[in-house]
């Protein structure tokens, strides 16, 4: 058996399994010229399961367990389970919440890194069962899976693999053991599930050593049990974006060679500090640009998802009901992320009365109220538009003020546009308001407010022809 520092690329060609159909994935050979790989890599397309969830734009995380009652972020196992009981619980609140805001799926903490599962496992005493909660009747993985069916909003699960309770976890195969029997309970038992969240953290256990994962086989696992749901972080469908701060990169790329995230990079930053400095390339260009490309073996769909807490922490803390974010910062948030081709996975932490507090929830129908008030009206509709090549010229028949520029590619046909500019019409001249680099699902850009009557979208460089499905200008709600 092969064990994973790496997502290596047997372990891709494995779990891209419908890649013949898709073509997700391409090997670049020796004698391939740059030409031939710019073409490759312009025909790599997202698996169906890729696609469903890039389409989502915004997803929630409800950090919520043994935690929310000790006032950690990270328990070590120990902690008195006895504790908790979050008597006014309702998980129909929390997914209307969201679902309200304009989110589409949910991801429970299932089990964090203290091991405490928030169903009845059967094997492990460290779990709701052995709580006050519903007199040890309780499960609440159950409560919020049947709270996204009741209103058709996606379910997903996760699961640390660190476990500081368990006492097998320092040996391999007695862990890895566990663990799947775990993660069959949770992929078995309640419906359908959309994601599976890995993030890496591999510490040290009760024994005082660490296990080796089983990456392969987990994947194996989901793919039989679960095959329409991608497997995010340290998954070979979904990559972390590199921060938690909410901001993706500038030049984002979705077809990336293969390695570009491991998990040893995703277990010592993930969910420290949401403030950590970007690591890697994320301070660099890209991971996709030409010059990454032309030296790779093998090229992948591998999106970027930027997750994020709506307050200083992932967990609930009540002395942090001050410091949630504002409905402006949660705008700023969905352009450096949904706007930067990326999804957005936002941690919406529950109270330990069991509820979603009122001060997020203000946060959050404020802010869908700006998204509603910025883009519910295109204002380049009802406009006349002459297409020449890579270039697309709009007559709004009429002066309008717009600050925001919107552009979209039919990922379903690859990512392809290098560069772009925007330019406006004024004294006989075309004026160049906005530009950048990759489009891919969504490309957002803010500038100074313009009134024109003429604008130009012109594609200045792209990897064959692209696929561009909307373009769009808005005014940002004040």
């Amino acid at each position: 058996m092969k064990y994973l520092k790496h997502l290596s690329l047997p372990l891709l060609i494995y779990t891209l399994s419908a890649s013949a159909q898709t073509k997700n994935f391409v090997h670049i050979l020796p004698a391939d010229t740059e030409k031939e790989v710019i073409q490759k890599a312009a025909n790599v397309v997202p698996a169906p399961r890729q696609l469903r969830w890039q389409n989502l734009e915004l997803t929630t995380f409800f950090h919520f367990g043994v935690n929310t009652m000790s006032g950690r972020e990270w328990g070590d196992g120990k902690e008195d389970i006895s504790t908790f009981n979050p008597a006014e619980l309702d998980a129909k609140q929390w997914v209307k919440t969201v679902k309200d805001a304009g989110f589409k799926q949910v991801i429970i903490t299932a089990k964090h890194h203290d091991g405490f599962c928030l169903w009845p496992s059967k094997y492990t005493e460290h779990s709701i069962k052995n709580t006050p909660y519903k007199g040890g009747k309780g499960d609440i993985v159950k409560e919020v899976a049947e709270a996204c069916k009741l209103y058709n909003v996606g379910f997903g699960v996760y699961l640390s693999p660190w476990d500081r309770n368990n006492a097998d976890y320092g040996d391999t195969e007695k862990y890895n053991k566990y663990f799947m029997e775990q993660l069959t309970e949770l992929l078995s038992n309640y419906g359908k599930v959309d994601e599976v969240w890995f993030d890496g953290a591999n510490g040290e256990g009760p024994n005082g050593k660490k296990p080796t994962y089983h990456f392969e086989d987990w994947y194996r696992l989901i793919r039989k049990l679960q095959p329409q749901a991608v497997i995010a972080v340290s998954g070979p469908d979904v990559r972390w974006v590199g921060t938690e701060s909410g901001k993706g990169r500038l030049t984002e790329w979705s077809v990336v060679p293969i390695g570009q995230q491991t998990n040893t990079s995703t277990a010592q930053n993930s969910q420290k500090d949401i403030s950590f400095p970007p690591q890697g390339d994320m301070t660099g260009d890209d991971l996709g640009g030409r010059d990454k490309i032309v030296k790779a073996k093998t090229l992948a769909w591998y999106p970027a998802e930027t997750d994020v807490s709506i307050r200083p922490g992932w967990f609930y803390h009540a002395a942090e009901d001050s410091k949630v974010k504002t409905p402006e910062e949660l705008m700023n948030i969905y352009f450096t992320s949904v706007g930067r081709n990326s999804v957005l996975l936002l941690n919406i932490p529950p109270n330990k009365q069991g509820l979603i507090s009122e001060s997020d929830q203000k946060t959050l129908k404020e802010w869908k109220q700006k998204m509603d008030a910025t883009f519910g009206h295109n204002l380049l509709s009802g406009s006349s538009v002459k297409k020449n090549g890579m270039t697309w010229e709009y007559d709004l028949k009429q002066a309008k003020t717009f600050d925001v520029l919107a552009l979209q590619e039919d990922i379903s046909k690859g990512q392809r546009v290098e560069k772009f500019t925007a330019e406006y019409w004024n004294n006989n001249q075309w004026i160049k308001f906005a530009e950048g680099t990759t489009v891919g699902y969504k490309r957002l850009i803010k500038f100074e407010a313009i009134t024109a009557a003429k604008v130009r979208i012109r594609i200045e460089s792209s990897r064959l022809t692209p696929n561009i499905s909307n373009i769009g200008l808005y005014k940002l709600a004040q």
